[in-house]
């Protein structure tokens, strides 16, 4: 969203006990502490780690003003060579590795899962520093924050049903939900509950029962992205919305939980000249952060950040309506209100 790769500050740093590439980039801190996931990925080279994580500290800045978080963006990156896998040792070592890492910052960022990365590990990384959240809820944490990231996601549906279709309810409407991992299943099952007619797909053909256990219809990821269907759910990785797949898409509406969903700024241009109103992902997908940080660092009830994730519809529906008047795309007024909100970066 941000569209540049500046940063307050980067550490990259070999870990002392791993050896593996420690990438702790923080965009900004114009609104208060950075928050971001820690990624543990594969990457042909470190510098598209690096090149990963400045792009990602970016957007989570835009996420967390946009929230309505008194926090800025930031991220964690592990560029793990090709075809590496940690066995639970290296593991261990490398996350202890990434706490010294973020220990490093002295309070101004902190880390929760992301790709690659779950609830368990943030508490071996906590035992080198305390700046992590969604731990377990036993080990303090307000726990997976998956279900939570499902319901703003399912808020934000209503918001775009509303604005594209004239009612917010989703009983009869249909959703094509692309990857059916810990967000995406949970958004699946609330979509069925809400009385949807949906298609799913995953990379995962194990998933395939859990998709048909919901009443959808499985197909491939190809054509669960070409689906005309009134609205496609990305919720796997991101990059799925290029020059190339934009022309086949046969959706009114785009909206869901993947990051980074566009390859490039101009393909929102792309999106609007054919009319399928596309909700901006940093938006859609805050239901988690927004719901780990309010328990977690501001010791909010859980009754209370539930309200504030419900909160995204409205968020929405403000940055769709902003469009709508300035004839401009949402994405280009989503920037409009967070760039309004950090100030200048950079």
């Amino acid at each position: 969203m941000s569209g540049d790769l500046h940063a307050e500050r980067v550490v990259l740093q070999r870990g002392a006990r791993s050896g593996l590439p420690v990438i702790v980039a923080v965009h900004s801190t114009a609104l208060g502490q950075a928050l971001g996931g820690c990624r543990l990925a594969q990457y042909p080279d470190w510098r598209y780690g690096l090149a990963d994580a400045l792009r990602l500290a970016a957007a989570m800045s835009d996420k967390c003003a946009l929230a309505g978080l008194a926090h800025g963006g930031g991220k964690t990156v592990v560029a793990l060579p090709p075809g590496r896998v940690l066995d639970p040792a290296g593991r261990r070592d490398l996350l202890h590795d990434v706490g010294d890492v973020i220990a490093s910052f002295g309070g101004t960022y902190a880390t929760g899962p992301d790709v690659g990365t779950g609830p368990d590990d943030m508490v071996t990384i906590a035992e080198r520093t305390p700046w992590v959240f969604c731990r377990p809820v036993p080990a303090g944490g307000s726990g997976d924050s998956s279900e939570y990231t499902a319901v703003g996601v399912l808020a934000a549906l209503r918001a775009v049903a509303a604005h594209r279709f004239g009612s917010a309810d989703l009983a009869g409407r249909s959703f094509a939900v692309l990857g059916l991992g810990r967000v995406g299943g949970s958004v699946a099952r609330m979509l069925a509950e809400a009385g949807a007619t949906l298609l799913a797909a995953d990379v995962d053909a194990g998933r395939r029962a859990l998709a048909e256990g919901y009443g959808a219809t499985w197909v491939s990821p190809h054509d669960c992205l070409t689906a005309d269907v009134d609205i496609l759910v990305p919720a796997a990785l991101g990059g799925l919305l290029t020059a190339r797949s934009v022309p086949e898409l046969r959706c009114a509406a785009i909206a869901g939980p993947a990051n980074n969903q566009l390859d490039s700024p101009a393909t929102a241009d792309l999106l609007h000249e054919r009319g399928i109103l596309w909700a901006p992902d940093i938006v859609v997908s805050a239901g988690g952060v927004i719901h780990a940080v309010a328990v977690e660092l501001h010791h909010e009830t859980s009754a209370q950040a539930t309200a504030r994730v419900r909160g995204i519809g409205g968020t929405l529906t403000a940055v769709l309506d902003t469009a709508r008047a300035t004839g401009s795309t949402p994405a280009a007024a989503a920037r409009h209100h967070a760039d309004r909100l950090i100030g200048p970066t950079g």
